[in-house]
């Protein structure tokens, strides 16, 4: 899989991140260079488990920053269906407008878990619940700056990074160097794959930006969401300073092996792989399931 040839380093966009303490999730707004228009990336619901209760604050704040500055949203993108908060893509759409996009193999994603929660023939599994599926290499633009899409597979099969200018959104693939890297054992999910991806992402320029998803201040740090590929190539606990697939894969089996399922993970998947739509029961009523002893 090789890189893309057309990485403009010389485009500098803007972004503005959203932390949500609840998910440790961090989403971003990104303009275009010196244009209106924009992309949300991985934006955030509010979900209270025990209470039912779904709530929009994180995805307030984000369009409260994009109508502020009069920007115009032309796409919502989704790095991978999220196993830990709830997706804002379509509360977002339904205000500000924009087509919502996942990797292609979101299809894999929906035929696993349509049977892990029992799904009926009412719930597609080709994707259509999104407005455009990416595969590896598509561009796409944000206004008049060009986007690439890089399928990363690893800790599912539908992640993808996307680069934008100099900075590239790693989605779940890469945490900051002091956090490593993101878990493989999810259904779908594979170490082999997921070094192998972050081995292409740090390929990418020296000086690009790069921007996670999630950050925990791993040791009590302040929490952060910025650094390049030089720094993970030269730091990251998991994959820099030359760490082979072997020892990568070792320490990540054994890791996921200690780790406990993410508190949201049951309804965050169910709605995640309908674009962030709640399903609904016969009455028109938001519902929610939870299988036992699927995960």
């Amino acid at each position: 899989m090789p890189l893309p040839a057309d990485i403009q380093m010389d485009l500098h966009p803007k972004v503005t991140p959203f932390f949500d303490a609840q998910s440790n999730t961090i989403a971003y707004v990104v303009q275009e260079p010196g244009g209106p228009a924009c992309v949300a990336i991985d934006a955030v619901m509010n979900f209270d488990a025990a209470a039912g209760r779904l709530t929009s604050e994180s995805a307030d704040a984000m369009i409260a920053h994009i109508e502020a500055a009069d920007l115009q949203l032309e796409w919502i993108i989704e790095t991978h269906v999220h196993a830990d908060h709830l997706s804002g893509a379509p509360y977002l759409q339904e205000r500000l407008g924009g087509k919502i996009g996942i990797g292609a193999q979101i299809t894999t994603v929906q035929e696993t878990f349509g049977k892990v929660f029992n799904e009926g023939t009412a719930f597609q599994r080709d994707g259509s619940q999104f407005d455009a599926l990416f595969t590896d290499g598509d561009t796409y633009h944000v206004g008049a700056m060009p986007c690439t899409a890089l399928h990363t597979p690893g800790h599912t099969p539908a992640c993808m990074v996307h680069i934008m200018g100099d900075a590239v959104f790693a989605g779940d693939t890469l945490f900051m160097p002091d956090g490593g890297s993101a878990r493989a054992d999810f259904p779908g999910g594979d170490a082999v794959q997921l070094y192998d991806s972050i081995q292409r992402v740090l390929a990418l320029p020296d000086e690009m930006r790069l921007f996670v998803c999630h950050d925990y201040g791993p040791g009590g740090r302040a929490i952060a969401w910025e650094t390049t590929i030089a720094e993970q190539r030269a730091a990251n606990i998991h994959v820099g300073d030359g760490a082979s697939r072997e020892a990568f894969v070792a320490m990540r089996e054994a890791r996921d092996a200690q780790l406990a399922m993410p508190k949201l993970i049951l309804p965050a998947l169910q709605v995640n792989m309908r674009a962030g739509d709640v399903p609904e029961d016969d009455a028109g009523n938001m519902v929610l399931k939870i299988p036992v002893n699927r995960i």
